[in-house]
């Protein structure tokens, strides 16, 4: 079933189809407690809830958060979701699996910070500009033997998020790996990509990747 996508609204793509793949070999038990965070539609948010996980889901942009709380009743799966900046929302929570699919795509200088469905994919020059805050704040939300699921592309460096999340003390490695043709941002951007020495040119494809990573 194709979910409610408003305008301006990120679409479940090959990115949320290699998390939902990582997540359904999680050994989640029933009324675990899921987040969420960069929902989107609430794919991965209804994915964890039909597993039986209690789940909340966070997206900054409003629509967003709207088009998941439509999809969670559509589905009638119980799924609590709030609106704000990350992290931001669930403060003093924690909880045993955290699933991120965040914006991850380098944007040449000058691009300022991300706005309106651009936040959805934007990400400053390196592509981390999120992916830096999620591997330092999300150890902190997590139970003991809690789980990190974060997708993201292989141009915003996966040796990074698997080496800053062992410097918080977790178990991390890359599980997943998925190759796809450019989409249309990379498009649009793969002349500045080469002559920062992210692509040569002979690549026409983008190598998507999922980093787990253990709290121990």
């Amino acid at each position: 079933m194709i979910p409610f996508t408003p305008p301006g609204v990120y679409p479940p793509q090959e990115d949320t189809a290699l998390l939902a793949d990582a997540l359904s070999e999680e050994p989640l038990p029933p009324g675990a407690s899921v987040l969420d965070v960069g929902t989107g539609t609430g794919t991965l948010a209804l994915d964890a809830a039909r597993q039986g996980s209690r789940v909340t889901a966070v997206d900054v942009s409003w629509r967003a958060a709207w088009a998941a709380r439509v999809n969670a009743r559509l589905a009638g799966l119980p799924v609590r979701v709030r609106r704000g900046n990350l992290f931001a929302p669930v403060r003093g929570q924690s909880f045993d699996l955290i699933l991120a699919n965040p914006p991850y795509v380098p944007a040449p200088p000058g691009s300022g910070r991300p706005r309106g469905a651009a936040r959805a994919w934007n990400a400053g020059p390196d592509g981390r500009l999120v992916l830096d805050r999620i591997c330092q704040e999300a150890p902190a939300l997590l139970r003991p033997g809690g789980v990190l699921l974060v997708v993201h592309s292989a141009l915003s460096g996966p040796e990074s998020t698997v080496l800053r999340l062992r410097d918080a003390g977790m178990k991390a490695a890359v599980v997943r790996r998925h190759r796809i043709p450019f989409g249309r941002v990379l498009r649009s951007r793969r002349d500045w990509l080469r002559e920062r020495g992210l692509l040569s040119a002979a690549d026409d494809t983008e190598e998507l990747v999922v980093v787990r990573a253990e709290l121990t």
